[in-house]
């Protein structure tokens, strides 16, 4: 009887997909304090203020600035000009990708391991810490790991069933997938040699092969010309550190993770199919790794979220551990063995619950051009000047121009728009001089102390050296990691 009553419940289980489960989850992650208590901070302000121009505007600033974002600030453009600008227009693309990443990942996971694999991975995916961090970011990371994980799901269908004449939409879908993640961030290309291990580990034969080659082929083509003019804007990472040692234990402890994964599930025996979620998850994880690491060795490049598509592969890891586990204690405790996964994730939660809350909160990033937006407009006076040291802070003016109405940015020489840049174009640093010798007050703004770095430009070096001699303070605020300090011009 008891085989009886497992049998209809695995039955059960297969006539219900898994999917939904995960995407309500992780939809439900991402909706939680999705507005960060109405803070933005200085990546998100970027998106903001671009996608606030006209298309034609985008397209030339994308001629000196930021190519490598164009398809996606024309995204956020289009959906600015729709729904209106607000934190949660500029945060739902990235919430709704991640959802759609989890249901990816399901649906690999029980088709490689069963309904329990596939639950476990698609719930672990949206408690990444990683991932709970660009959950809610108003950035294309979130849109690039949900086509990687489509592609993913679509590559593992096409090595199940073969050779056929039907396959081509999917391959054609699969080409496409590649294409637009590579076109939202190009080095999300790195997830090609991942699926190339996954297809030596499968050991596909010679006809998915020829269509693997020719589909990521006609992908890296078509996104070839941006990459070779992106080049031309390589100073944009210049501010990228070097390669240390210290950098790499993050991805150690990843990979070591997710070998783990890969460990438990081969202790635990095989599941569905002959094509095991180590042979997709861990070169999804560990390729894009490595891969960044050895670029990054040429140039500086590290940084997690140019390969945060790769927490793909680690979830699927850690939904094949967590199948595993069911099947270890079924034979034993087969009425326990069903809350093996929802008790692993809901411990989980709790032991991360100190993350999800900082993740949520305004300090989890580095500044917040709204809160010092806020200052300036109770501090200002009709006729004040202002001053952005370094010129990248004018984003709090781009992203609340309403909060500096009535002021003067007495060092702009030509505006973003016009300049087709971010942050416009200042004048010469005898000129800034001069019209500050003019004004009663200023205020400038600046990052807080803690973060604030010494002025590199000789712009900015003016600046400090005509409010230091000539003006005297006034009124200092700091708030969530950025400055607005008054001057007043001394008798």
């Amino acid at each position: 009887m008891p085989s009886d009553i497992s049998a209809i419940s695995v039955s059960r289980r297969r006539r219900v997909p898994v999917w939904p489960v995960p995407l309500v989850w992780t939809l439900v992650l991402g909706l939680w304090g999705l507005s960060r208590q109405d803070s933005v901070w200085r990546d998100e302000a970027a998106t903001w203020q671009v996608a606030g121009r006209s298309a034609s505007e985008i397209w030339a600033m994308l001629g000196n600035v930021d190519a490598v974002h164009g398809l996606y600030y024309l995204l956020m453009h289009g959906l600015f000009e729709v729904f209106g600008a607000s934190t949660t227009t500029l945060r739902l693309p990235s919430v709704l990708a991640f959802s759609a990443a989890a249901a990816c990942v399901a649906m690999i996971g029980e088709r490689l391991a069963g309904f329990w694999a596939g639950l476990g991975g698609g719930l672990a995916l949206g408690l990444l810490p990683a991932v709970q961090f660009y959950l809610q970011e108003g950035r294309p990371y979130a849109l690039v790991a949900a086509g990687a994980a489509f592609s993913t799901l679509l590559l593992v269908s096409l090595v199940e069933r073969g050779p056929g004449r039907r396959v081509w939409p999917r391959w054609a879908a699969y080409g496409t997938a590649v294409l637009v993640c590579a076109l939202l961030n190009w080095l999300s290309l790195l997830v090609l040699p991942a699926h190339a291990a996954t297809l030596g580990w499968a050991r596909a034969g010679r006809g998915v092969w020829l269509r693997w080659a020719a589909y990521a082929s006609g992908a890296v083509a078509g996104v070839l010309p941006l990459i070779l003019f992106s080049r031309g804007q390589s100073d944009q990472v210049s501010w990228i550190p070097p390669l240390t040692w210290h950098m790499l234990i993050g991805p150690g402890i990843l990979l070591v993770a997710g070998g783990l994964g890969a460990w438990a599930e081969r202790a635990g025996g095989a599941g569905r199919t002959g094509l095991p979620v180590a042979a997709v998850g861990l070169p999804l994880l560990a390729v894009p790794q490595l891969g960044l690491i050895g670029l990054s060795l040429v140039q500086p490049l590290f940084l997690d979220r140019y390969v945060l598509f790769s927490m793909v592969g680690l979830a699927l890891l850690i939904g094949a551990a967590l199948g595993s586990a069911v099947r270890s204690c079924a034979p034993r405790f087969p009425r326990a063995a069903g809350l093996v996964v929802p008790g692993v994730v809901g411990v989980s939660l709790l032991a991360l619950l100190p993350v999800e809350l900082g993740k949520r909160a305004p300090a989890s990033r580095i500044d917040d051009v709204l809160a010092v937006a806020g200052e300036v407009a109770r501090l200002k006076q009709d006729g004040d000047a202002v001053l952005f040291v370094p010129a990248a802070r004018r984003d709090t003016a781009l992203v609340t121009p309403g909060a500096f109405t009535g002021l003067s940015d007495v060092a702009l020489a030509e505006s973003p728009v016009a300049s087709a840049t971010l942050k416009g174009e200042e004048a010469e640093p005898a000129r800034i001089r001069a019209a500050l010798l003019g004004q009663r007050r200023v205020l400038l703004v600046t990052d807080a102390a803690k973060v604030a770095k010494a002025p590199s430009a000789e712009r900015d070096g003016t600046k400090a050296a005509v409010l230091r001699e000539h003006f005297a303070v006034v009124a200092d605020r700091q708030v969530r990691g950025r400055r607005v300090t008054v001057y007043e011009r001394r008798a």
